[in-house]
């Protein structure tokens, strides 16, 4: 196959279920003219509740599967998936670009606001930052990401939170209504009173409840998710290779297709899938 013949095919990506089409939709705003392939595990979401032995055999399955689709890179957007298996991965596939989620802690440690509100008392009186960061149980555990804090502990405090009914609520298609703000009042209830200057999203599907994070804690509080960054990253990586699908194909003259997204669940019904790509985030 010829480097162009390459450039046509798919970048992959998979996830635990529907929290990953956040960290598609971020793909494509950093490359519009790229080809998707999203495969959601949603039989066996959440991946945050299951051994690190379970996750890695589960993302071996969806990455061949996404192999089997031909794709030309493959972003795990599952930042418990990535913790569990992403090495394994790599060394399983040496000459494959793989490319992982990590919880952006670091841009929050060194995030500065400009107007810091009262909602920031805590911040102003001490001088350190109480950064939130909300992920499932597996991803908190996680020895990356315990030395990722402690490298920036001089940045600000950092408050690990468990959010599994987050997940879990996303899945059942309950995104939007009051049994996810009523789980969310609930768990963000110590943190109502100011006390908080950030919150670091740390699974992919909680930026689809931003609004209603928002609504249970009482005040505005900066958000930071690493889809950003991975899309960044994924860029460069194919970038490096010459592999970036651009406007230079000229698609329309040489009969190139547009840009296209396929999503595939395990369950066999993408429907969820397809709901979650149409929502704004």
């Amino acid at each position: 196959m010829d480097s162009r013949e390459k450039k046509e095919e798919a970048i992959g990506i998979f996830d635990s279920g529907v929290g990953g089409i956040s960290v598609l939709k971020e793909l494509q705003k950093e490359m519009p003219y790229e080809n998707f392939i999203f495969y959601g595990d949603q039989k066996n979401a959440p991946y945050g509740e299951k051994s690190g032995e379970e996750v890695r055999a589960l993302s071996l399955k969806a990455y061949l599967f996404l192999q089997k689709m031909k794709v030309k890179a493959t972003v795990i957007a599952c930042n418990t998936a990535t913790s569990a298996a992403a090495r394994f991965l790599r060394e399983r596939y040496p000459d494959d670009i793989i490319i992982g989620m990590e919880p952006a802690v670091k841009p929050a440690a060194f995030f500065q606001e400009k107007n810091i509100s009262k909602n920031y008392k805590c911040e102003k009186e001490t001088g350190k930052k109480r950064i939130l960061v909300m992920a499932t149980e597996s991803t908190l555990k996680g020895d990356k990401l315990h030395h990722l804090i402690d490298s920036l502990k001089e940045q600000g405090e950092y408050i690990l939170l468990p959010a599994p009914g987050i997940v879990r609520l996303l899945e059942e298609g309950k995104g939007h209504g009051d049994e996810m703000l009523s789980y969310l009042r609930e768990l963000l209830s110590p943190y109502r009173e100011g006390r908080i200057s950030s919150i670091v999203l740390g699974c992919t599907h909680f930026p689809f409840v931003k609004k209603e994070i928002l609504d249970a804690l009482g005040y505005p509080v900066p958000f930071f998710d690493g889809a950003a960054g991975t899309a960044r990253e994924t860029r460069h990586r194919l970038e490096e290779k010459g592999l970036l699908r651009d406007k230079n194909h000229e698609e329309a003259d040489r009969g190139i297709p547009s840009p296209s997204v396929e999503l595939y669940s395990s369950t066999g019904d993408s429907s969820l899938l397809e709901t979650f790509y149409r929502l704004p985030i």
